[in-house]
């Protein structure tokens, strides 16, 4: 449907996207400090189920509701916001304490994909970026451009899911060797509160 000399250049851009200092490989980097490689790649998958949801909403037009309604726009922005409000609010008071990177108890794993649902699906610029992004790459001749646009964003996920699962492997190693000083560990705890707080207030300031 999609030539490979349209796909090949559409996954170099979303790679260097995914490289690109944002929200999402921010945190992704934090959880992996903090919790291990194991917790980091589990986010990773639930910020790509995140893509999914935005992908699907471009795909059947729902995502125009947030280029275009300023009520709507604002209600999911601070939304968002409020959640990376309650982890900084977490991050602040968790207390030092050790992991095993490849043993985490399954609520956790739970816990830290559905935290990478929320913290995609309720940045309503990531459907806007997508709804600018991917008709690009599509083409009304080569046939529906529902399809094409799933198509796309299904690629998108997997150069997500390469970059991410990078950071996710080194972000996890460094904390590896951090985590066997509980002061480091503590000052990981600041900073990814810090953060937290950072991403909040840039989301809610956010201009549709």
């Amino acid at each position: 449907m999609i030539p490979m000399e349209t796909l090949l250049p559409f996954f170099a851009a979303s790679v260097l996207l995914g490289i690109a200092p944002g929200p999402d490989n921010i945190f992704v980097l934090t959880q992996s400090a903090l919790h291990g490689r194991g917790a980091g790649l589990i986010v990773m998958l639930g910020l790509c189920t995140g893509l999914i949801v935005h992908s699907i909403a471009v795909a059947l037009g729902v995502a125009v509701i947030f280029q275009t309604s300023a009520v709507a726009f604002s209600a999911l922005k601070f939304l968002g916001a409020g959640y990376l409000m309650y982890l900084a609010w977490q991050a602040f008071r968790a207390s030092a304490a050790r992991f095993e990177a490849e043993l985490i108890p399954e609520a956790n794993l739970w816990k830290l994909y559905r935290r990478g649902i929320i913290m995609n699906i309720t940045n309503p610029k990531v459907s806007i970026f997508f709804l600018a992004f991917l008709p690009q790459f599509a083409d009304q001749s080569r046939g529906p451009i529902s399809l094409q646009l799933l198509l796309l964003g299904g690629v998108f996920i997997i150069a997500t899911i390469l970059v991410f699962g990078g950071i996710a492997l080194l972000a996890g190693t460094l904390g590896k060797w951090l985590n066997r000083y509980p002061r480091s560990q503590n000052i990981m705890n600041r900073v990814a509160g810090a953060v937290f707080v950072c991403l909040a207030l840039r989301l809610a300031t956010t201009e549709q």
